[in-house]
């Protein structure tokens, strides 16, 4: 079961670009809300197109979230790993 958070249902993406359109700035309802900045603009443009919808309708299951989360961490640690052999040579240049 897919879990979301207040910030994506449809309910709260509607509430958010009501207030822009009645004057509010982003900053101030994505602040206030808790969305994002690029997503309450993406729901100011599907809203005008009268496509608004709330988080995505595709059922994420564990295993995805786990790979997904397993991919993330991998990029992480081959970046760290890159800076560990860029220091590493830099170190070795400067004894020599």
């Amino acid at each position: 079961m897919k879990i979301t958070k207040p910030a994506d249902t449809t309910e709260c993406k509607e509430r958010a670009v009501k207030r822009v359109k009645e004057g509010q700035s982003i900053r101030a309802v994505v602040k206030e809300l808790g969305l994002g900045d690029q997503t309450l603009r993406r729901g100011i443009k599907a809203s005008a197109e009268g496509q608004l919808t709330g988080a995505g309708s595709r059922v994420v299951t564990p295993e995805e979230r786990e790979l997904s989360r397993l991919r993330a961490e991998n990029g992480r640690l081959k970046r760290e790993n890159e800076i560990l052999k860029k220091a590493t040579a830099s170190f070795a240049r400067d004894v020599l």
